[in-house]
């Protein structure tokens, strides 16, 4: 079936009648739903059928889930050996084979001097939980209490892990600025604001006066994600890896969104060449499934028994569609394909902006790309970067589902539209993802009202 075909619509009553029933019982602080105004009913690899008849291309992926891209054969044949099997589904903590086999899978993909002196936790079934789980984990082994994170962060929604996300308003975490090319807080972009943003980290943990004592653990993203798809230099990472080690404090790095071959490395902090002493993974490592564990270097393994539990973290499943994702992606070489695809995806992407100025910077690592929106009237500040124009991106995201594109927007305000297709595409499908884009953003320039509705340069 081709990338344009229709399938055979639902009744329209059926469709509009699920999502006004939607509307109407489910929270207010529903997300995807208000934007992505669809109802899927069947999906395979990058497309997704919904009840509408209509067929979009998907580049959420489950927010970067889906390594595989949707229902991936491998996947369905792996749950489908459990559930054929008689293995019990839930089976809190207890050892079995479906979870030993996950296990040594994963740490035959992990960095080799991490994997050969390592600890695992499975935490309840969402990344958040797994953040949770590592603050703890270094609070208990150091006995320290503070937190360092970083401005633009997003590490989940629960208490802790929100307290360290970028937004939080009333918090003990210390925030450090992270380096951002586009705006780059101190206005100079490039290796001198990574640099200038290493050392205000040094200051604050050398300088007596600064405020701010030793903490238990530095967590950190090696590409902000929900922050607006920004990848961390690998130098500052370097720094910033040798600050914590040369201090005693645990380096947390979250590889929930960037892990299992996403930006062109099985790991992102494969990039830089660091071993941190904790990783956050949830998101593709479940094969599409709710899972999310941390691993850890073996001398901080001193809590207690139930120092962290969750009923839910011995899904079978979900760790049978995790082994089969993770020795697909490692046996086909996908890491290598989404630095190749991503880079010729990213130079399309840099064309586009050389022709509309309402695109501010294009940026990204393998098959995490983000494109950010800007007034283009509007006078740029000391680095050249202009403001935000979130009504342009929401526009863009807009047009893209009315031509069957599936897009998330990020960043500070955002205005950052991002790409996260599966590791699976083709060279055709990545084509068409741009070519819709492409299309989207020009029709959205020329209706939408005020300074960003302005004409392309060409």
């Amino acid at each position: 079936m081709a990338l344009t075909d229709t399938v055979p619509a639902a009744a329209p009553s059926a469709h509009e009648g699920i999502l006004r029933r939607q509307s109407l019982r489910e929270s207010a602080a529903r997300t995807y739903a208000r934007s992505l105004p669809i109802v899927p009913v069947r999906a395979r690899g990058l497309t997704i059928e919904g009840a509408d008849g209509r067929r979009y291309l998907d580049c959420l992926s489950g927010a970067g889930t889906l390594a595989l891209g949707h229902n991936h054969p491998v996947v369905l044949e792996a749950i489908r050996a459990v559930l054929d099997s008689g293995a019990p589904l839930h089976i809190l903590d207890l050892a079995t084979p479906v979870k030993d086999a996950f296990t040594t899978e994963l740490f035959a993909t992990l960095p080799a001097e991490l994997a050969e002196n390592a600890r695992i936790q499975f935490c309840g079934p969402a990344g958040t939980d797994a953040v949770e789980a590592a603050f703890k984990l270094v609070r208990t082994a150091t006995g320290r209490d503070g937190l360092m994170a970083f401005s633009g962060a997003y590490h989940g929604m629960t208490a802790e892990a929100l307290a360290a996300s970028g937004g939080a308003q009333h918090t003990s975490v210390v925030r450090l600025p992270y380096p951002y090319d586009y705006r780059c807080p101190f206005q100079t972009g490039g290796e001198r604001g990574a640099e200038l943003a290493a050392r205000w980290t040094q200051n604050l943990l050398d300088d007596h006066k600064s405020g701010v004592p030793r903490p238990a653990g530095m967590i950190l993203e090696p590409v902000q994600g929900e922050g607006g798809v920004i990848p961390a230099p690998d130098n500052w990472l370097r720094r910033m890896r040798e600050l914590t080690a040369a201090r005693q404090i645990p380096l947390i790095v979250d590889e929930v969104q960037t892990g299992v071959g996403r930006t062109g490395t099985f790991w992102a902090v494969e990039h830089s060449g660091i071993v941190p002493d904790v990783i956050v993974l949830s998101k593709a490592i479940g094969g599409s499934l709710p899972l999310a564990v941390i691993v850890y270097r073996e001398e901080l393994d001193a809590w207690q028994p139930g120092a962290h539990a969750g009923t839910f973290r011995g899904n079978q499943l979900a760790m049978a569609a995790g082994a089969a994702t993770l020795a697909y992606v490692r046996a086909n070489g996908l890491a290598a394909r989404a630095a190749e695809l991503g880079a010729r995806m990213l130079a399309r992407l840099r064309t586009l902006a050389d022709a509309h100025d309402c695109i501010g910077d294009v940026r990204g690592r393998g098959l995490m790309l983000g494109v950010e929106l800007v007034d283009p009237e509007a006078d740029a500040d000391a680095s050249g970067a202009r403001p935000a124009a979130p009504e342009l991106a929401a526009a863009v995201q807009r047009a893209c589902l009315n031509r069957g594109l599936i897009v998330e927007l990020g960043g500070r305000h955002s205005a950052v539209v991002r790409l996260l297709p599966p590791l699976t595409i083709t060279d055709e499908q990545a084509d068409a993802i741009l070519d819709r884009l492409a299309d989207a953003v020009l029709a959205a320039v020329r209706t939408t009202p005020g300074p960003t509705g302005s004409s392309p340069t060409t």
